[in-house]
């Protein structure tokens, strides 16, 4: 008897986990079902994926979609409606919103909100602050959590936790990985008086120093091995801090950003507070360094670091601006355009983009095109060549640093647990996100 499939995507190269080869891909049940030749098979629905390069359903682990919060500046809604756009399936989200996600009911609020809301599949941080740190250990093993978060430096209300006793006690409760803001505070607060309002604003990475980032991993790995804690530190920056990670790899993974690995610190003079993000955008010896990492393997994972601000706090003087860039509806186009560029391969995007995530947060049912795994597909023409403008953002902010940059490669169709949420730039029906499951 013949198979019955959902859906069968045709043709296409595909991106798997043992290397990229010319094969369908049947769907059933919203998962994977068959890979392999299935011209015979019956299907529903069928997309010609010929010329097209179908990966596993990237995600984003690092966005600030900023709800409950301001909603001029950005929702669940929007900002998922901006993933998919982008061609990613899920998006990890930060709990520094208002109020922060540092408890179970805020938790369960926004746990319940997904659904109905999210055009993606959402994984959720905690918050780790001084007055909740007995509860870590019950709050990260909650459902639909992907980790708790700490900020170590650089955080808004409660969440901060800067201090050597209350980093260890934070990492005595659990055992699952804690991801990281790694900036020494104190090193922060003591040259705070050292800037003005009106200074450039490439003074930016000056005060937010090579030293700060390395002083504040330093402090984090000497804790993370006392305790045995497993750590992901977030947006490293330097050149330094990748060089001392590879000491720690039994315990530390490592994300890098976007910004990292595509802007120079000559972002500052063209683009003024819309280069404004912790920790800074470096010169072209951290940039070097970034890809060098991402090359030989000490790079785990790549987030965009979605933090959107309204033109009017980004267009302050230096340092009264908001430090946060977009990113979420862009860092598909741009990777893509680094692939293009031969800087990396579509495989090592996948990696990083959706194994690396999988591996380092315990993702369950993501992170490769494999039978019985979800059906999620980012699928890219790598041919396509477009400029990222300001029109395409949805995020109610409206703005793009990128704006201007021309992409080789493309995002053409966005499919969630097998059903296509986006083509050719158009958000197809309702929202169908759902919150992400992870691994206890």
């Amino acid at each position: 008897m013949a198979q019955h499939f959902d859906l069968v995507l045709r043709g296409g190269t595909l991106v798997l986990p043992w290397g990229v080869e010319q094969a369908d891909v049947g769907v059933r049940g919203g998962r994977i079902a068959a890979i392999g030749d299935l011209r015979i098979v019956h299907a529903a629905d069928e997309v010609d994926c010929r010329g097209l390069h179908v990966l596993p359903g990237l995600i984003d682990s690092h966005v600030h979609l900023r709800e409950p919060g301001d909603a001029s500046v950005e929702t669940i809604a929007t900002g998922t409606k901006a993933a998919i756009l982008g061609g990613l399936t899920a998006v990890f989200d930060m709990p520094n919103t208002n109020p922060s996600i540092t408890n179970r009911d805020q938790l369960d609020w926004k746990r319940g909100y997904v659904t109905g809301h999210a055009y993606c599949d959402m994984g959720l941080y905690v918050g780790a602050a001084k007055s909740n740190i007995a509860q870590l250990a019950e709050l990260e093993a909650e459902p639909n959590v992907c980790a708790i978060k700490v900020f170590a430096g650089s955080s808004t209300g409660d969440l901060l936790v800067e201090d050597d006793e209350s980093l260890e006690r934070v990492m005595r409760s659990g055992r699952r990985r804690i991801c990281y803001h790694s900036e020494d505070e104190y090193r922060l607060q003591a040259r705070k008086p050292d800037y003005h309002s009106g200074m450039p604003h490439r003074m930016h990475a000056v005060w937010r120093d090579v030293e700060c980032a390395l002083l504040g991993t330093r402090r984090l790995m000497t804790l993370a091995r006392k305790t045995g804690r497993p750590a992901h530190i977030l947006h490293v920056s330097t050149a330094e801090e990748l060089d001392y990670l590879k000491d720690y790899r039994d315990l530390a993974t490592v994300e890098l950003l976007l910004n990292h690995l595509t802007q120079t610190d000559e972002a500052y003079d063209r683009l003024g507070g819309y280069a404004v993000m912790n920790p800074p955008i470096r010169d072209e010896r951290h940039l070097k360094a970034a890809w060098a990492a991402v090359a030989d393997g000490t790079v785990d994972t790549v987030g965009s670091d979605h933090a959107p601000h309204s033109r009017a706090a980004k267009e302050r003087p230096w340092p009264d601006c908001a430090a946060g860039l977009t990113g979420v509806q862009t860092i598909v186009p741009l990777m893509l355009d680094h692939v293009s560029a031969g800087r990396l391969t579509l495989s090592r995007l996948a990696d990083l983009m959706c194994a690396g995530p999988a591996r380092v947060y315990g993702v369950v049912g993501k992170g490769r095109l494999a039978a019985g795994y979800d059906a999620d597909f980012t699928v890219v023409d790598m041919k396509r060549q477009r400029t990222i403008e300001e029109s395409w953002i949805v995020s109610p902010c409206g703005w793009t640093p990128f704006a201007g940059h021309r992409c080789t490669g493309w995002p053409v169709m966005t499919i969630l647990r097998g059903q296509a949420v986006m083509r050719e730039d158009e958000v197809l029906g309702a929202p169908l996100g759902a919150p992400v499951r992870f691994a206890g």
